[in-house]
């Protein structure tokens, strides 16, 4: 089959075969700082990655008793969280390794004594310089798809550690299956993603509704896709949310997107279908129930949803640049001036 911009042979070289490689260096990692011992964890980010950040989050909240904050690096610095402190983990994840804010966080608490990790995609950049430990996959490409795989592993491995998960090593066999199951995902949805981009290349406003460990995918996509990869407006809403406003704004032609994840929250998700499908003529779901994961139990479903939405996402996005003829690396501003 052939897919618009995407290189199987590739995807399955980065993510499945280089991605699943960096395991044991995980285990390692997690392992010595439990051993050492640590207080909390810090997700810190800026944009696309601290939206990457809020499902792992929203996974140790709802499977844990670690105590977790995901903060956006600027305010992070200077906020004066009382509760970071030396005995902290501070988590960031940079595709460039150069975003300011995160590289600026990373070293701030460095300074001050925190473990700190990261994963990077491009090598011997400034955030790999500026933590304790770091994983850098040296790829661009699909680095996404492979930082969210990655990040399971660190997260449920803090999880495994603290006595809460003793199903980690069924857990990880099948995140290896990952790879696999969002190449098919993607198959399956690429005539639908094709399809919305043609439907909606003129659209100029999408409301995007998403929750629990999707609320991520859904922030990140209407910032960083829509608004700032194709200047289209957007406004990304949590569906325990939706009905204290945003509804008032829904008419006939309103596009709505879901993002239906498989977790404890579906039935908050449900209730904004049933509202929009009797108003919007223009309603889009993404149920990753629909989608085959071939060898993933239903247990671990909901936590892989993560990275199945993304996946699919990601296809929107190729077409979308392709019918609207706006490349996904044009911009007005960012990176473009100084501000």
């Amino acid at each position: 089959m052939n897919v618009l911009k995407y290189d199987e042979e590739l995807f399955l070289k980065l993510v499945e075969k280089e991605g699943l490689a960096y395991r044991g260096k995980i285990e390692e990692i997690v392992d010595g700082i439990c051993n050492k011992g640590y207080s909390n964890i810090f997700l810190i980010g800026a944009g696309g990655t601290i939206a990457m950040m809020y499902p792992y989050e929203y996974i140790l909240k709802a499977n844990s008793t670690i105590e977790v904050q995901a903060q956006i690096a600027a305010e992070f610095m200077v906020m004066n969280n009382k509760r970071f402190s030396e005995d902290s983990v501070c988590i960031f994840t940079s595709v460039s390794g150069t975003t300011e804010e995160t590289v600026a966080a990373a070293k701030f608490c460095k300074e001050r004594g925190a473990t700190t990790i990261a994963l990077v995609a491009e090598p011997n950049t400034p955030l790999t310089q500026a933590v304790d430990h770091c994983i850098t996959t040296g790829s661009e490409t699909h680095s996404f798809d492979t930082f969210f795989m990655l990040l399971h592993m660190v997260v449920f491995r803090f999880m495994h550690n603290n006595g809460e998960f003793p199903q980690y090593e069924q857990f990880t066999e099948e995140v290896a299956l990952l790879p696999r199951a969002i190449l098919s995902s993607v198959k399956a949805f690429d005539a639908k993603a094709e399809e919305f981009a043609i439907k909606h290349k003129d659209t100029d406003y999408h409301m995007m509704v998403g929750s629990g460990n999707l609320w991520g995918n859904t922030y990140s996509y209407a910032m960083c896709i829509l608004e700032e990869m194709q200047w289209i407006h957007a406004k990304s809403i949590h569906a325990a949310e939706f009905f204290h406003g945003t509804l008032e704004l829904v008419v006939e032609d309103t596009s709505v997107i879901l993002l239906k994840g498989e977790d404890e929250t579906r039935p908050l998700m449900d209730r904004v279908e049933r509202f929009a499908e009797k108003i919007t003529k223009q309603l889009t779901v993404i149920d990753t129930k629909d989608f085959e994961m071939e060898g993933i139990s239903d247990e671990f479903r909901s936590h892989f949803s993560v990275n199945i939405n993304w996946a699919l996402l990601s296809r929107i996005s190729v077409y979308l640049e392709r019918e609207r003829n706006h490349p996904l690396t044009l911009r007005r501003y960012y990176r473009q001036m100084a501000y």
